[in-house]
């Protein structure tokens, strides 16, 4: 059927889409949510939605179909049913509890990049992933699947060194104290970080704060070559592009079924060859004992294996954030107060070096934490810092009083003496994204005490900060129902009581 092309202004998400109009899909025979081809030159099979808006004989397209057919307003078309891809028998056969073997996992992805697969055969598959457990050979198949239906990294290097932790964790910062050290003793680190999703900050959040992180392949290329390190926000340089879609379709749901293949497909395609990955473990974290911990490193370090990549796990405590701040601007300020020796952050410096020393271990180094905490005391962090802040376009000279912080504030003070008996993570990050954070780079929380630390009556406890007032009043309500840490005698064994049906929230952290 040849029509004439409106566009629509539309942006789809990635997936190619088009819009017909009801007689004409009754003409063609199809229905909402089935394919096309649609043709000129070139040719791509596009999902169709139905409009009574779109006159007959024309067909409404969104800026992905625009932009890959070179087409304008009122040039025409051919349109023509599709045949279902074969990837749907793969993702039925799934459903049926069946093993899919590389060649049904690679046709699947390729689908789902191409932007064949609507959301729900994409929901589908996920849900199948997470009900039937995706074993280690499926893991395999879909981390090199969604490595090889994207752009790869060519680094020069035979050693290429990478780090990640799977989160759940606020304030973990130490990406930012990492990196330098590591890229100060000649190793290349190409570290590509995410968004926050569901945290107060992501990585490239926190890193924004201090330079670009948004960058092509080839200029990520140069400024490794430049400095040895970078902190790139990963969505921009679409490494393993498919896992950006499962990602979404996994937050939607509240399941995280792609863990491994996610963290490791992107690993691969920076082409790490030694990886250290974190795993905190411990009340409020993905993992809640070691054992869980021990599990899924043993699970990291086989799929590493496969891959190719020298593969380290390390198991940290993961009961209250890292540092004493919350959110991108407080904790790159605090990131940098540590890297000019300006500020000591106990727990920062040790998760830090002994993540890095465990990354110098696998490089065949001894006494690697010993040797990261020398890095760090000794201003070659933060020169190699300041290196990789000039190359990514950032402020080399920046102090930590020039990164702006929210100017309206809320502090909160005990109520009684005691000292903290636990923080609780969960709660920390509402609070945090109610104030604004990730987006108000400004927003986040300061903690005066943590787990451990004696308290007085009437001593502070933490500050909120926000760059609007009026979401101070969303913080307020939260505060008034639940608090992000409980004070109380070391032999105090109540937690709250419930005198009737709790609602429980469960957390679920879902940041690559």
């Amino acid at each position: 059927m040849l029509l004439k092309v409106t566009i629509l202004n539309i942006d789809s998400g990635g997936k190619p889409v088009i819009f017909l109009n009801d007689k004409d899909s009754d003409e063609l025979n199809i229905t909402a949510s089935e394919r096309v081809t649609v043709q000129t030159k070139k040719k791509i099979t596009a999902i169709v939605n139905i409009s009574t808006t779109i006159e007959r004989g024309f067909l409404g397209v969104t800026d992905e179909v625009r932009k890959i057919l070179s087409l304008k307003q009122n040039s025409k078309v051919n349109v023509e049913i599709a045949p279902f891809p074969k990837s749907l028998q793969f993702i039925r056969n799934k459903l049926s509890g069946k093993k899919l073997l590389y060649p049904e996992v690679r046709e699947i992805v390729q689908d789902l990049v191409d932007g064949n697969l609507s959301e729900n055969e994409i929901s589908a598959f996920v849900t199948a992933l997470h009900i039937d457990k995706i074993d280690l050979d499926e893991a395999t198949s879909l981390s090199r699947a969604m490595v090889d239906t994207g752009k790869t990294l060519h680094i020069n290097k035979k050693i290429i060194v990478d780090k990640h932790s799977i989160g759940g964790v606020p304030g973990d910062k130490t990406t930012l104290l990492v990196v330098p050290i590591i890229a100060s003793e000649g190793f290349t680190i190409p570290k590509t970080s995410s968004r926050a999703i569901t945290s107060v900050a992501g990585t490239a959040d926190r890193a924004e704060v201090l330079m670009p992180v948004e960058f092509t392949i080839n200029r990520m290329l140069q400024i490794l070559k430049k400095s040895n390190g970078c902190i790139v926000w990963g969505g921009a340089i679409e490494l393993a592009p498919a896992d950006d879609i499962f990602v979404k379709t996994e937050f939607s749901l509240h399941i995280d079924p792609l863990l491994l293949p996610s963290i490791m497909s992107k690993k691969k395609a920076v082409g790490a060859t030694h990886l250290t990955i974190d795993i905190p473990a411990g009340r409020g974290a993905k993992m809640k004992t070691t054992g869980e911990a021990d599990l899924l490193a043993r699970d990291i370090m086989e799929l590493g294996r496969r891959l190719g990549i020298h593969t380290h796990c390390i198991v940290t405590f993961g009961e209250q954030p890292i540092g004493n701040t919350v959110g991108p601007a407080l904790e790159s300020k605090e990131a940098l107060e540590v890297l000019m020796n300006q500020k000591q952050v106990p727990d920062l410096i040790d998760k830090a070096c002994n993540i890095s020393g465990s990354m110098f271990e696998l490089l065949g180094k001894k006494n690697g934490y010993s040797l990261a905490k020398k890095i760090l005391e000794s201003g070659k962090a933060e020169q190699k810092m300041r290196e990789i802040i000039k190359a990514q376009g950032g402020d080399s000279d920046i102090l930590p009083e020039d990164i702006p912080i929210g100017k309206y504030s809320l502090v909160i003070r005990s109520e009684k003496s005691g000292q903290v008996l636990w923080m609780e993570n969960r709660i920390i990050v509402e609070i945090g994204r109610a104030a604004g954070a990730p987006k108000d780079k400004g927003a986040g929380i300061i903690f005066n005490k943590k787990i451990g630390d004696s308290v007085e009556k009437g001593e502070l406890l933490f500050t909120i900060c926000a760059e609007k007032a009026h979401k101070l009043d969303r913080v307020k309500y939260i505060l008034s129902t639940q608090l992000p840490l409980g004070v109380g005698k070391k032999s105090d064994m109540l937690i709250h009581t419930i005198t009737e049906s709790p609602i429980v929230e469960r957390t679920f952290v879902i940041d690559r």
